[in-house]
């Protein structure tokens, strides 16, 4: 009894308590976003250009804390799955449109996954016969046995790991003094390769399936409006770990990979060229970053198609639920992960082209989304006295603007280039 007396007299501690006990959507949402294409992505600008591309992350981070604040606020004022929203205000014809597509590109997505998990083992001498069945079990296993305290922790811990990468780009000895100019000087070049790579590393950030999971994720945890706050901190947070990580990435390419002319197709060639730049160590701890955010990757990205799919048509979805209470959603997971392996163990497997088409499939299908999510959270008959302040409408807007433009760009690039190839 004097302890809880003490709690309640103590406002920083049960403020703290409050906190910990909300903690977790925003940092997993945020951390899985640093995917095996991701990874990809940020280790061939690094290698390709240096520092130079570094600029892109401070627009990057503010787009992605907005757009995922709008999403928990919704999940916790409504009590509502983003695709239960778009149902009820959209329609079910629209409904099935934008998730028939969003179902596509997250497959393809998941297949990239697994094809990290194999890329990372295989600098261990792995075979990926070996690795990505494991691996698919293990994924399996997390979700369908555990509940969602249980796999949340898990999810928080691969997080946690993806610290290595820090190190990695310590032990390259990177030179402070030009990053610190890349961030605060943009640079621009005038060419496809350049525009198409500042695209996919602001693309790369912020992904359809982050905004179902993350307000999918609040309604799983109960939260209550009173604690709102403290989910914003958390949604920071989450933003603050996706940008660190990619800076970092960047960075020990950069220092390492570009330094020595080595050009890199996959995330996996960086972490076998760091070895004799930076030292066994550092290409271990690559690899090993790789391994955990593409196994971490692996269970988010159809454990979220499942929750918007099912949502959208009116299925029971949920970790807390047993395999009678929600078929559907147990069934698409697990229809996601064999399909996605499937892939993977095809011999000559064109990955490379899937990862490319299910970006574009992406960044295309993002906007439509934000628009959707805009226009809910200013309804007031949705969202209360909790829609949105004229600055994040402006945010919220102008990252849909820029979305658009780049979607346009990243559709009409290749034939830009096909023309001027042809002259």
């Amino acid at each position: 009894m004097d302890f809880i007396k003490k709690l309640k007299e103590n406002t920083y501690l049960r403020n703290m308590l409050v906190f910990l006990s909300v903690l977790g959507p925003g940092i997993i949402t945020g951390s899985v976003d640093n995917d095996a294409g991701g990874i990809t992505t940020y280790s061939v600008a690094g290698a390709v250009y240096g520092y130079r591309l570094l600029w892109t992350l401070i627009p990057s981070f503010i787009a992605l804390i907005t757009v995922q604040e709008m999403n928990a606020r919704m999940g916790i004022v409504t009590g509502k799955g983003l695709a239960d929203l778009i149902r009820e205000n959209f329609g079910v014809k629209t409904t099935f449109y934008i998730f028939t597509c969003l179902l596509i590109a997250d497959i393809g997505n998941t297949a990239t996954e697994f094809a990290g998990i194999a890329g990372s083992l295989m600098v261990f001498g792995v075979s990926k016969y070996i690795s990505v069945p494991l691996a698919a079990l293990a994924v399996w296993i997390i979700v369908l046995k555990g509940d969602y305290k249980t796999s949340e922790r898990i999810f928080l811990l691969f997080s946690f790991c993806l610290l290595s990468y820090i190190i990695s780009a310590v032990m390259a000895n990177p030179d402070w003094g030009k990053i610190g100019v890349a961030l605060v000087s943009p640079s621009m070049e005038w060419n496809p390769e350049y525009i198409g790579m500042v695209m996919g590393l602001v693309g790369t950030t912020i992904a359809p399936w982050m905004q179902f999971y993350i307000q999918s994720a609040v309604i799983e945890k109960r939260i209550l409006v009173e604690d709102y706050k403290y989910v914003k901190w958390d949604v920071v947070l989450g933003g603050v770990a996706t940008v660190v990580i990619a800076f970092f990435i960047v960075i020990a390419c950069a220092a390492t990979l570009h330094e020595n002319g080595i050009v890199i197709n996959e995330a996996k060639d960086a972490a076998v060229a760091l070895k004799p730049l930076a030292g066994d160590f550092a290409g271990v701890l690559f690899a090993f970053g790789l391994f955990i955010a593409s196994i971490f990757s692996a269970t988010i990205l159809p454990l979220a198609c499942a929750f918007y799919v099912c949502e959208g048509f009116g299925f029971e979805a949920g970790i807390d639920k047993k395999f009678s209470e929600a078929p559907q959603f147990y069934i698409l997971f697990s229809s996601i992960i064999l399909i996605g392996v499937g892939v993977i163990l095809l011999p000559n497997a064109p990955l490379i082209q899937i990862t490319i088409w299910t970006q574009v499939l992406n960044a295309i299908l993002l906007p439509v989304v934000l628009i959707c999510m805009i226009v809910m959270v200013n309804n007031e008959k949705i969202m209360g006295e909790h829609t949105n302040s004229r600055s994040q409408n402006l945010v919220g807007v102008s990252t849909v603007a820029i979305l658009v433009v780049m979607s346009i760009l990243l559709l009409f690039m290749p034939l830009v280039k096909g023309l001027q190839g042809g002259q």
